[in-house]
This record gives C-alpha cells, sequence and structure tokens, in this order.
C-alpha cells in the first residue's frame, strides 16, 4: 500500500533516552556487509535470499537505492528544507520495481556502488551536530536520530536476508541489535497513527541478550523512553533478536498480543501487506 507519512510535526516520534551516534552501528553494518558481499562467488550472489524473489545481488541492490535516499533526506534536513518523497511511494511496489531496472549490474558493480554510497553516507552524517533535526523517512518528518535508526534497522535485517540462507554467521552487536529493536517496536504504532487511527495505548519491550528496557507510549504522537510504564500496557518480553525477527515478519513467529492491542504491533504489516 502506499506510505501516509506524517509531516512539519515535531511531536509525531520523539526518542526521549540514551542511544548514542547512530552514525556509527548504522555505517559499522553497512561495511561489515561489503566486506561479506565481497567474498561471495557469482553462486553466491544469485543465492534467493529471505526476502521473496530476490538474490543476494537484489538484495544489494535495494541497500545501494536506500543509501542514495538516507543521505539525499539527511542532507536535505541539514539545509532545512527536510524532503517529502515518500507521500507517493509504495514499499512494496517501488523498491520492487527499482530493482527490476538494475538487473543488468552485475555483482562487482553493485557492491561497488554499495560501498561509494556507503561512504557518501558517512560523509553526510558526519556533518551532524543535531540529532533532533526533522528529516524524512517512511513514517513522515522525524528527528534525524530515527532516520539513521530507520536505515540501520533496514540494513541489519537485509544482511541477515543474505547471510542466513548461505549459511554464515550472522553479527550481532549489542548496539546495531539495541538500536534497530527500539526503532522497529515504535514503528508499528508511528505508522498506524500516520494512517489515521486514533487509539492511545502503550507497548513495554523487556528484551535480553542484549538488555533492552524500551516503553513506547501513544497519544498525540510516539514517545519512546525507558521509563515507567503506564497502566494497560502491553508487555512483550524475549531475546533482543528473536524479537526484532519477528517484529520484521521473518520467519514463522509472531509477537502475541490480545486482539484490542494488535494495532500496536500490526502498523508494519499493514504498509507491506503482511498477513498477520
Amino acid at each position: 500500500m502506499q506510505l501516509t507519512p506524517h509531516y512539519d510535526d515535531a511531536g509525531f516520534l520523539r526518542l526521549d533516552l540514551p542511544l548514542g551516534d547512530p552514525a556509527v552501528p548504522l555505517l559499522r553494518q553497512r561495511r561489515r556487509l561489503a566486506a561479506t558481499l565481497a567474498g561471495l562467488d557469482d553462486e553466491q550472489w544469485a543465492t534467493p535470499s529471505r526476502c521473496e524473489g530476490w538474490s543476494a545481488r537484489d538484495v544489494a541492490a535495494h541497500l545501494v537505492s536506500t543509501n542514495q535516499f538516507w543521505a539525499f533526506s539527511i542532507g536535505a534536513a541539514l539545509a532545512g528544507e527536510p524532503t517529502r518523497f515518500l507521500a507517493t511511494f509504495d514499499p512494496v511496489a517501488s523498491p520492487a520495481e527499482m530493482v527490476d531496472a538494475g538487473r543488468a549490474q552485475s555483482p562487482s558493480e553493485v557492491l561497488g556502488e554499495l560501498v561509494s554510497t556507503t561512504e557518501e553516507l558517512a560523509m553526510v552524517t558526519s556533518r551532524v551536530d543535531d540529532w533532533s533535526v526533522l528529516g524524512e523517512a517512511p513514517p513522515g518528518h522525524v528527528p534525524l536520530r530515527a532516520v539513521a535508526l530507520h536505515a540501520l534497522w533496514d540494513g541489519w535485517i537485509h544482511e541477515r536476508d543474505i547471510v542466513l540462507p548461505l549459511g554464515l554467521d550472522p553479527v550481532e552487536e549489542p548496539d546495531e541489535v539495541t538500536g534497530s529493536l527500539t526503532y522497529s517496536a515504535a514503528l508499528s504504532p508511528a505508522f498506524a497513527l500516520a494512517q489515521g487511527r486514533s487509539e492511545r495505548g502503550a507497548l513495554v519491550i523487556d528484551a535480553t541478550d542484549p538488555q533492552v528496557h524500551i516503553v513506547i507510549e501513544v497519544g498525540d504522537g510516539v514517545v519512546v523512553h525507558g521509563g515507567d510504564a503506564p497502566a494497560g500496557a502491553l508487555h512483550v518480553t524475549s531475546s533482543a533478536v528473536e524479537l526484532l525477527e519477528a517484529l520484521s515478519f521473518r520467519g514463522p513467529g509472531r509477537v502475541e498480543a490480545p486482539e484490542h492491542q494488535r494495532w500496536l504491533l500490526d502498523g508494519l504489516a499493514a504498509v507491506f501487506d503482511h498477513d498477520v
């Protein structure tokens, strides 16, 4: 389905907890993936990924286009002119069309572009002094910290989409897992709010390995913090990686919740046309 970004509202998504410089895990993840891809042979590049219909090469090509978007989005935000490109974006059809259009590229060409766009992303993130400045991500205008965390989560999941079918051991750096989990848990409520839902509620994540405690309160906006949960909040406990996989709709696992609170978890599914 087409996105319904929420623009020009500084309170739409707030991350009120210490997460450090988000560019550090983001760039580490991209560079590690590039190093892994550099060691693949042609057969491995052609191996089906966990993304239906996409090979490892296709997933890498998709990350090239996302790198380009993230760099442009952050650069425009720093110039005081946050973009609105995603108002007509379909997160299912549009990426598939871009990957299809670039299938003539060889794996070495895709790898070269992944490396160069990662370094372009590194250059623009090095200019960020204030991660609270608004920039564009799929939910709409959100702090640049959230923009970087969206990029991290997307790349972290897609790295696993490539390496797991190849029988390689995925790297699970604690700060990458924490940042990705924090953002992905906030993403479904943010999408639900952007789509016009008016419910109020709260979601609590208590994860292990690494230990992550976050509270996501949804009212007129989405606020993520590390404090006490309000009464009636939905509590979710699991290992952090298993929860990240479930929230990202990878594998058969599903985060259980009472029907009246499922909207806190299913906003992402609606956007990506997943059955839940």
